[in-house]
């Protein structure tokens, strides 16, 4: 046996600086598929940042040729059953819930291909920043198995028409298109991805930590209440921000003409 044996990457990397908790897919050589292991390992992660009061964005990206490409078609088959493949399908959904269940925004950096559930993570983050060059598809219509999983988070994040199109032909569309979309926020030259995303995760990271839970939280829920239900709400939840310690400094800077000062916890 040999004395050095070869060490395996983790699939799932973190890095925290300052306040932004960076989660990369180390699959590269599946094109960072999400295999059952690689669900299993965001769900730690999700519900380990959830308790963690010192980050205040989070980032997903990826290591590769490709940002993800969804699930492992062969791990798919090997499951055989029915059964067997709706307990990995589920598993998937209670992951993609947990991102918006996050009180920490969450922002997709996709530098390369994301297709079928990695296009349905993308459209899960509460943000995304692409690079010029990545493209995306909900391509599972190809090879006989309709994308009802992504179809929700497209449904909930793209214009209907847009989202069934995309749904029913499986045919990529670029990086520029999915911003028109309202797939993704930024579109930047790969070049520049690295920077844009460092800047819009520091710019979110400078907020109240407590205001913006609160309205990732609100902004979900009112989503899928009635208009009166959800004005209710929002009123609720303003209030209470507002007579909190975060919204009277704000309304005091606000007054004073100078910036609040936010605690950092």
């Amino acid at each position: 046996m040999s004395a050095n044996p070869q060490i395996r990457e983790p699939i799932l990397l973190r890095e925290d600086r300052d306040g932004i908790a960076t989660l990369t897919l180390n699959r590269p050589e599946q094109f960072n598929a999400l295999s059952g292991a690689m669900l299993d390992e965001l769900q730690s992660a999700f519900d380990a940042l959830a308790r963690d009061s010192s980050v205040r964005v989070v980032v997903i990206a990826a290591r590769g040729r490709g940002f993800c490409a969804g699930h492992d078609l062969k791990e798919i088959g090997a499951l055989g059953t029915q059964d067997r493949i709706e307990a990995l399908f589920q598993k998937c959904g209670r992951m993609m819930v947990s991102v918006v269940s996050l009180p920490q925004p969450v922002i997709a950096k996709v530098h390369a291909t994301a297709t079928a559930a990695g296009c349905q993570l993308v459209a899960q983050c509460d943000l995304a920043v692409a690079a010029d060059s990545a493209k995306f598809a909900v391509s599972g219509v190809n090879f006989g198995l309709f994308c009802s999983t992504p179809s929700v988070a497209l449904a909930r994040n793209v214009g209907r028409k847009n989202a069934m199109e995309m749904l029913l032909t499986g045919e990529f569309i670029d990086a520029p298109t999915a911003k028109a979309y309202g797939l993704v926020n930024r579109v930047v030259p790969a070049t520049e991805l690295d920077a844009e995303v460092d800047r819009l995760a520091t710019l979110v990271a400078s907020k109240p930590q407590g205001a913006v839970a609160a309205g990732k939280r609100l902004f979900y829920r009112q989503l899928e209440m009635g208009l009166e239900g959800a004005y209710k709400l929002a009123g609720e939840v303003i209030s209470c921000n507002a007579a909190s310690d975060e919204g009277r400094e704000g309304i005091a800077a606000f007054a004073e003409k100078r910036k609040p000062v936010w605690n950092k916890k």
